[in-house]
C-alpha cells in the first residue's frame, strides 16, 4: 500500500515536473517564439495598408534583425552581472534577477532607475493592449455584449495570473501557445488566399507619413518583445545558452508574420486602414472561431508574461519576493492587476495603441537602452578584456559591436522614438478624437435592426 501510494506521488511529480516546471533550452525558445508575437499578429495587415506591401517585408525583416541583436545585448549583460555576482558569493535561489537590476550592478542607479521606468511602463502598457485585444477578438464571437464590457470580463480572467510563481512555469502555457499562433498566422494567410481579393481592392499605400511611420513603429513594437529576456533567462537552468534563442525564436515567427500580413493585405487592402484587427475583414466560419479562440487563449498567456516581471518589482518593493508562500504573494500581487484594467478601458484603441507604446517605450526599452548600456559597460580596455560574453568575431567583435550598437542609438532615436513618435501620437489623438475616451465599442460595426 505504501508503495502504491510512493509511486503515485511519484507520477504526479514526474507529470508536474513535465508540464510546470521548466528551464531548458526548448522552454526558453517556446517563451521567446510564442511571446514574440499574440496580438499584433492581427494588426500586421493593418501597418502594412499604411506602409504598402514592399516596406511592409522589409521593415518586418529590418527589426527582426535589430531585435535579435539587441536581446543578444541584454543576454551578455545578464551573463556578464550573474558571473560577477556569483563570485562574490550572492545566492539567487529565491530571487528573480530582472534588467533594473543588471543594469544597477554594472552601472549603478541612475541607469537602474531609467531601466526601471521604462521597463515597467512599457509591461504595464504592453498588459493593458493584450486585454484590449481580448475585448477586441471575443466581439467577433459574440456582439451581444459591447467591447468594453468584455474587457471588464477578461480582466477578471486575466487576474488569475497571479498564481503563476514565474517563467519556470510557463512551460506548457508557452508550447500551447505557439501552437495558437502558428493556426491563426496560417489560417489568416489561408483564408485570405481562398477569399481572394475584394471588388476594386487598392492598395494605395503608403500615402502620408503620418501613417507611414505609424505603421512602422508597430512593427517596431512587434520585434521589441524582448522586455523580459531577462526573467526567461534566469528560468533556464543553464542561462548561457540562451544567445542565439532570440535570433532562432525571430526566424521561426517571421514565417508567421510575414506570410498572413501580406495575404490578408493583397485580399482586402485599404479596407484594413479602417479595421485594425484582422480578423473582422475575414468571413465568419468555424476556422475563424477556432483562430479567435485561441488568440483569446493566448492573450491571456502573453497577459500573464508581460505581467510576471511587474509582480516580480511589485514583491520586491512590498519585501514579500522570496517568500516561498503562493498565496502570499498572489495576494501582494493583486494591485498590480487594476491600474492596467482601467487603462485599458480607458484607451481602447486596438491598433493605434501598439504604435504609440512602440515608438515612446519600445524604443527605449529594448533598443537604445541595451545597447547605451553595452557601449558603457565595456567601455574601458580592461571590461573589454575581461568580458565573460565577448561579440561573434564573424560581425566584427568589439569595432563590429560598437558599430552596430551606434547605428542601433541613432535609427532608433531618430525614426522610431522621433518621427514614429510623432506619427504614432498624431494618428492616437485622432482616435481619441474620433471615438472618445472610455469608448464603449471601439470601430464596432453599426447592430443591424
Amino acid at each position: 500500500m505504501e508503495r502504491e501510494e510512493k509511486d503515485s506521488k511519484s507520477n504526479s511529480s514526474k507529470i508536474s515536473r513535465l508540464l510546470w516546471h521548466g528551464g531548458s533550452v526548448y522552454d526558453a525558445w517556446f517563451s521567446c517564439a510564442s511571446n514574440q508575437v499574440a496580438q499584433v499578429l492581427l494588426t500586421l495587415p493593418y501597418s502594412f495598408s499604411q506602409l504598402g506591401m514592399v516596406s511592409g517585408i522589409v521593415f518586418q525583416l529590418f527589426y527582426g534583425i535589430m531585435g535579435s541583436w539587441t536581446a543578444y545585448l541584454i543576454t551578455a549583460l545578464y551573463v556578464e552581472y550573474r558571473t560577477r555576482k556569483e563570485r562574490e558569493k550572492v545566492d539567487f535561489r529565491n530571487h528573480v534577477i530582472q534588467w533594473f537590476e543588471v543594469l544597477d550592478g554594472l552601472l549603478g542607479k541612475h541607469w537602474r532607475n531609467l531601466g526601471l521606468f521604462f521597463n515597467c511602463t512599457f509591461l504595464l502598457f504592453g498588459s493593458v493592449i493584450q486585454l484590449i485585444a481580448c475585448a477586441s477578438n471575443i466581439y467577433y464571437i459574440n456582439d451581444n455584449l459591447d467591447k468594453r464590457t468584455w474587457t471588464y470580463i477578461f480582466g477578471a480572467c486575466c487576474a488569475t495570473t497571479v498564481f503563476i510563481p514565474s517563467f519556470h512555469n510557463y512551460r506548457i502555457w508557452s508550447f500551447l501557445g505557439l501552437i495558437m499562433t502558428t493556426y491563426t498566422a496560417w489560417y489568416m494567410t489561408i483564408a485570405s488566399l481562398i477569399h481572394g481579393q475584394v471588388e476594386g481592392v487598392t492598395h494605395s499605400g503608403p500615402t502620408t507619413l503620418v501613417l507611414y511611420f505609424t505603421g512602422a513603429t508597430n512593427i517596431l513594437y512587434t520585434f521589441g518583445g524582448h522586455a523580459v529576456t531577462v526573467e526567461i533567462m534566469h528560468a533556464m537552468w543553464k542561462p548561457q545558452k540562451f544567445k542565439m534563442i532570440y535570433l532562432i525564436a525571430t526566424l521561426y515567427v517571421l514565417t508567421l508574420t510575414l506570410p498572413s500580413a501580406s495575404a490578408v493585405y493583397w485580399a482586402f487592402g485599404d479596407m484594413l486602414l479602417t479595421h485594425s484587427n484582422a480578423l473582422s475583414l475575414l468571413p465568419r466560419t468555424g476556422f475563424r472561431d477556432i483562430a479567435v479562440i485561441l488568440m483569446l487563449i493566448h492573450q491571456f498567456i502573453t497577459f500573464g508574461f508581460a505581467c510576471t516581471p511587474l509582480y516580480f518589482v511589485w514583491e520586491k518593493f512590498v519585501g514579500v519576493h522570496e517568500t516561498k508562500s503562493l498565496f502570499k504573494r498572489a495576494l501582494v500581487r493583486l494591485p498590480v492587476v487594476i491600474p492596467i484594467w482601467f487603462l485599458a478601458i480607458i484607451f481602447p484603441f486596438f491598433g493605434p495603441i501598439n504604435s504609440t507604446v512602440g515608438s515612446l517605450l519600445v524604443s527605449f526599452t529594448v533598443y537604445i537602452i541595451p545597447a547605451l548600456a553595452h557601449m558603457v559597460t565595456f567601455a574601458s580596455a580592461t571590461a573589454r578584456e575581461n568580458a565573460i560574453e565577448r561579440p561573434p568575431s564573424i560581425l566584427g567583435g568589439w569595432v563590429g559591436s560598437y558599430s552596430m550598437n551606434i547605428f542601433v542609438v541613432v535609427w532608433v532615436l531618430v525614426v522610431g522614438f522621433g518621427l514614429g513618435g510623432w506619427a504614432s501620437m498624431l494618428n492616437f489623438i485622432h482616435q481619441i478624437n474620433t471615438f472618445g475616451l472610455f469608448a464603449k465599442c471601439y470601430q464596432c460595426p453599426p447592430h443591424k435592426t
